[in-house]
């Protein structure tokens, strides 16, 4: 939109308007007189008006359609963005940093928050058979000693032959993976146990453990929650929790690092319950992309399209683990997350309590990684932690009539591997190289930035009345410094969606525009309108910008 504002000077006793233009030229705003308007404010309002149509017109004459490119980016240079506009930091970095640790800046926070907000409204308040909790960090380590992780959580450390880089690998694969950074072989250093020791009490400490996964919390409260939320089987339990794991080998930023986020749900049911109620041909119809176990043992990584009705024919997977997987993608679909493809987990990568597992693969800069898994684990837990505790779980299953120990379905999620992907995805450039972050709009750290055309006080205080009121229901931005295409800038290369200007025509129209990020088009609204715009234009109940 061409942008411009009137000004009045008083030469000789007479009064004189101008129409005139801020532009920023070698990095400093300067002023441009466009025209002379004339002698009268009557006279310079329509003269102003016929100048801007014009204007206007010229300038949708010259505009050609938005097109943004996505932009590959290497692990490192995403990082050293995500630092360089208050995403993430290395933790302790005036320090040197600490391997595999990281800290969430201003807009960060905003966006790991926004990304936890929709997986918990989505799995948990949106859901009649879950409930949450909020386990401790650390707890009694017979937990951790029953459920195996104190013999089997471990990883083989392994150092390049060659290259002499040090990393991690399975069991499974000793013997049969090259080096990913030179193909060389690996020579063995022995298996590590990836659970973080400490200290509980000061005269006689007791030896415990960081939890290494929010599941067993879920576990061992398990009988609590049935009783005290009254839920009767099938339901699930979510949670969402700081974990931490002494990675070997800790690499590709917030992929794979020491302390993370999990959100997980068990959900348990009768070990006899075949059908699923709550499967429905949108479950069944949703389209995969499927690397199945056949095709891993062949040598091969070829994709085959599916369904999820299709693996369920197929007996790949029982009809309640069919439901949350199918919910899993429902859920990377809203996030606009639709290039994930699912891999079938082989016989001999199977864990001993699991009869099916499949992990939810993303493209990284560094290759097709886990983001979320999705596991049946039977009744292993349940009974690992009975026999350990001495504790009866089983619990009441009204429509079969009997005392049950359930079985569990588990879909699990690595929350920052999602904040990755989401980050991976967005990343975009313009016709002019400049970066847009192309966020969906329900996630971006800033809502909206609220701009007076120039530093005048007529244009602030309406300005200043909008931060205002648009800060009390979303997280928006104030912004008087530069011209308004650097302003645009600075916001779409954090994601911002919306920008919102007061100009010329605001004061008396009592109205603003609104930009869009991803097509730069621009529509007017009445101020006393705006915040409900806003809200319907975050939940996409309209689109203006056609």
């Amino acid at each position: 939109m061409f942008m411009a504002f009137m000004v009045k000077k008083k030469i000789s006793g007479k009064d004189y308007y101008y129409l005139n233009e801020n532009k920023r030229v070698e990095g400093k705003v300067k002023t441009k007189t466009l025209a002379y308007l004339g002698k009268t404010e009557k006279e310079a309002k329509k003269k102003m008006k016929e100048i801007i149509e014009e204007g206007n017109k010229k300038e949708e004459k010259k505009k050609e359609e938005v097109v943004l490119t996505k932009e590959k980016i290497t692990i490192d240079d995403l990082a050293n963005f995500c630092k360089a506009k208050g995403f993430v930091f290395r933790s302790s970095d005036i320090y040197g940093g600490f391997a595999g640790f990281w800290d969430f800046g201003p807009l960060g926070v905003e966006l790991f928050n926004n990304i936890k907000n929709e997986w918990w409204n989505y799995f948990v308040r949106s859901k009649e058979n879950v409930v949450g909790i909020e386990g401790s960090i650390i707890s009694n380590p017979r937990i951790w000693e029953a459920s195996g992780h104190l013999e089997n959580f471990s990883d083989i450390a392994v150092i390049c032959k060659k290259c002499k880089k040090s990393t991690k690998i399975d069991k499974s694969e000793l013997g049969k993976v090259k080096c990913e950074f030179c193909g060389g072989e690996y020579e063995s250093q022995g298996d590590f146990n990836l659970m973080f020791k400490t200290n509980v009490g000061a005269t006689i400490p007791l030896e415990s453990y960081l939890r290494g996964e929010t599941a067993q919390g879920m576990f061992t409260n398990f009988k609590l929650v049935h009783q005290t939320s009254r839920m009767q089987l099938p339901f699930g339990i979510a949670q969402m929790g700081r974990c931490f794991r002494n990675e070997i080998a800790p690499r590709d930023f917030l992929f794979r690092s020491r302390e993370f986020h999990i959100g997980e749900i068990e959900f348990f049911l009768n070990p006899d319950e075949k059908k699923c109620s709550l499967l429905t041909k949108e479950h069944l119809d949703i389209k995969v992309r499927l690397l199945d176990a056949e095709t891993q043992e062949k040598n091969s990584e070829e994709l085959k399209e599916t369904t999820i009705g299709k693996m369920l024919k197929e007996n790949r997977l029982e009809e309640w683990h069919a439901y949350w997987l199918a919910e899993q993608i429902l859920w990377f679909n809203s996030l606009n997350l639709r290039e994930i493809k699912i891999r079938e987990h082989k016989k001999d990568e199977l864990s001993h309590y699991s009869s099916a597992t499949f992990d939810i693969d993303y493209e990284y800069p560094f290759g097709s990684r886990e983001v979320a898994g999705n596991a049946n684990r039977g009744q292993f837990d349940l009974k690992q932690h009975e026999k350990a505790s001495r504790q009866n779980l089983e619990v009441f299953d009204e429509p079969s009539g009997s005392k049950v120990l359930p079985k569990v379905i588990e879909p699990t999620f690595g929350m920052e591997r999602i904040l990755l992907a989401l980050l991976v995805k967005a990343y975009s450039k313009n016709s002019k190289g400049e970066i847009v972050l192309q966020l969906p709009r329900k996630i971006a750290p800033v809502k909206a930035a609220i701009f007076p055309i120039v530093k005048k006080s007529e244009f602030e205080e309406i300005s200043k009345m909008v931060f205002k009121d648009l800060k009390k229901d979303f997280n928006v931005v104030y912004d008087s410094g530069g011209s308004i295409g650097r302003r645009y800038a600075r916001n779409d290369e954090i994601g911002t969606p919306f920008c919102i200007t007061i100009d010329g025509d605001s004061i008396k129209g009592k109205d603003a525009t609104i930009r869009d990020r991803d097509t730069t088009k621009q529509v007017r609204v009445k101020v006393q309108d705006l915040k409900e715009t806003i809200r319907k234009l975050i939940n996409e109940e309209i689109d203006l910008f056609k």
